[in-house]
Parts: C-alpha cells; structure tokens; sequence
C-alpha cells in the first residue's frame, strides 16, 4: 500500500502544477483553458533544453519561459484585444499540442541524460522520512515533489495572507472595483496569467524530465483537462487542488495496481475513471451554494476601463 500510496504523490504532481497554475490564473478573472496545451509545451521545451544541455537546471527553465510565453499571447488577446477567453483558451490547446508534436518530431524515443535522472533522483527526508507511512509516502521523493509541497503553502500564504492576495481577488471578484480603489488591475491579470502558465508547464516538464524520462507523442494525455476540472473541485484553493491532484493521480495509475494484484480488468475502463471522475465532480459541484465555493464574480469577463 505505501508504495501505491508513494507512486499517487508523483502521478499527481504534473495535475498539482498545472491546477495551482490555473487557480492563479482564475483568480485574477481570466479563464484559460489552454491548460493542455500549455503543459505539452512545457513537456516538449523542458525535455529539449534538458536533453541538449544535460543540465535539468535548463530543462526547467525551458519549460517555465515556454508556460510564461504561451500565457503571455492568451493575456495579450484576451486582456489588450478582449478576445473571448474560451476561444482563445481552445485555440491555445490546439497551438500548444501542434508546436510540441512539431517539436518533438526528431526526439521520439529518445532518453534525458544521467545528469538530470540523478539530479531527480529520490531524496530520504531526515527524520520526516521515519515516520511510519507517511514518512515512505510523502518525504521518499524527488525535489520537485518537495517543490510541489512548498508551492501549495506558498500560494495559500500569498492568497490569504499577504495585501498582493487580496489585491488579486479584488481584482478577479470586480475589475472595476479594484480599478477605482487604485489597483493596477491590468499588471494583476498579466502577472499572474504568465505565472499560471509558468506552472502549467512545470507540470508538464515534471511528466517528460521525470516521470517518464524520455519523450513520446502526447505525453501529458488530457491530463490538462483533469486539471481545469480539477479547479472546481477544489474551489479555488491550493490545499484542496493538493488534495484532489493525489486522487486523481490515484485513479491514474490505479489499473497497474490492480494488475500487480492479479485483477484482471480492461485498461480501457481504468484509462476512463479519471475523466468519469471529472464529469462526476463538475456535476456536484454545481450543487455548492456556499459563496467560498464559488468562482471568481468577473471569471471569464474582459475588462475595459472605460466602460466601468
């Protein structure tokens, strides 16, 4: 069981990062639902700056520039030009997975260097590592789950606790209020649009660097998607994303477990149990009235100041 347990924490972590990315991103009004492609360019530019240079240091670089890129063109369009956000979010899908096959074409098959799989490799926490399962679980891992754990505190510090938080949900909750009370609400949505996608793309990353280690077409497999859905399931908040990335991580690698305990089933109905889980988690949670459960009030609504 721990080791079921061990291997949920890593096949969660690409949907932690790419959920956080999108919470930040939503928070402050825009809805992106470029997240797919987002990480598949972060997959692709991460594996090909870690490959050439052999230092993951790049490989994540890579992967953060190409997130904050990708971001950059969907807060462009939909920020200065007022596009709809679910075109733009669609077309970005549809960009993102085109630029990585495009990309990636002369690296199928190919492995990440020794370098960067030893840098990745397992580190034993002192003391935290001990603890009776939790300690395997949890703090048996490689430094981008430790990352993973930091960035969910450090986001939930920075929402809840700091005025550049609660400047961010002025800003998502009313643009033109924010606007009046002398919020830069154009800075706001920018930042924090690229920083979603920075993340979004570390998720990716984490898949072609580190889970898998060498590059195949469609690496991320819909796991973007997962991760918009994934928001609503945690209303918003890091600590409930941190939560709902390790189910559904869960669920994703759950018919290998199954197998190893000799349960024959068809992969094709495990393949489907995440995205059953998702169709199931949008329904209930159209059913929460609780305002903490509720979306940003201006998500999805372009602002423009002179119509305040």
């Amino acid at each position: 069981m721990e080791g079921f347990l061990a291997a949920t924490v890593i096949a969660g972590m690409p949907l932690l990062f790419a959920t956080t990315g999108e919470i930040i991103t939503e928070k402050s009004g825009l809805l992106n639902l470029g997240v797919e492609g987002l990480m598949l360019m972060g997959a692709i530019m991460g594996f090909v700056a870690g490959y050439e240079t052999g230092n993951p240091w790049m490989g994540l670089l890579g992967a953060i520039l190409a997130g904050a890129a990708g971001s950059l063109i969907f807060a462009f369009l939909t920020i200065t030009l007022r596009a709809n956000q679910v075109v733009t979010g669609l077309t970005l899908t549809i960009f993102g997975t085109g630029f990585a096959s495009f990309m990636g074409k002369s690296y199928v098959g190919l492995v990440v260097p020794q370098t960067i799989k030893d840098f990745f490799v397992k580190i034993h926490v002192p003391l935290l590592g001990d603890i009776p399962f939790i300690g395997p679980v949890f703090f048996r891992q490689d430094v981008f789950v430790y990352f993973g754990y930091f960035l969910v505190v450090l986001v939930s510090l920075y929402f809840y606790r700091t005025k550049r938080g609660l400047n961010l949900k002025a800003v998502g909750e009313s643009a033109a209020s924010a606007d009046a009370s002398g919020i830069n609400v154009m800075v706001y949505k920018y930042v924090h649009t690229c920083i979603g996608g920075a993340l979004c793309a570390l998720g990716g990353a984490y898949m072609s660097l580190v889970m898998m280690s060498v590059w195949v077409e469609n690496v991320v497999a819909g796991r973007g998607w997962i991760a918009v859905a994934l928001v609503i399931f945690a209303s918003w908040n890091p600590i409930k994303a941190f939560i709902g990335a390790f189910l559904f991580g869960g669920l994703s690698i759950l018919g290998f477990r199954l197998q190893s305990m000799g349960i024959h089933i068809s992969q094709y109905w495990v393949d489907m149990l995440p995205y059953a889980a998702t169709i199931v988690i949008i329904i209930l949670s159209s059913r929460k009235n609780k305002k903490e459960n509720q979306p940003p009030a201006d998500l999805g609504i372009a602002y423009f100041r002179e119509e305040r």
